[in-house]
């Protein structure tokens, strides 16, 4: 699986920040979890997989599996 790439964060004055992926809007942070998300962000190894993290958009590994539920066949 490769890892994430093409997420940008912009931290404005009034305290949000705007999570995008490929230029599109992935999500808007305000208040405690702006802060928290920028303090983390700031000091992440890989900043991509952390806004990754923050707006879902990541695998967890069990899609695969998933497909072949009975209840997720067509």
């Amino acid at each position: 699986m490769p890892p994430p790439n093409g997420f940008t964060y912009e931290a404005h004055t009034d305290g949000t920040v705007h999570i995008t992926h490929h230029g599109r809007r992935a999500t808007v942070l305000r208040g405690d979890r702006a802060a928290r998300f920028l303090g983390e962000v700031t000091g992440a190894a890989d900043p991509q997989l952390v806004m990754a993290r923050w707006t879902g958009d990541y695998r967890r590994g069990n899609e695969r599996t998933a497909r072949a539920h009975p209840r997720n066949r067509g």
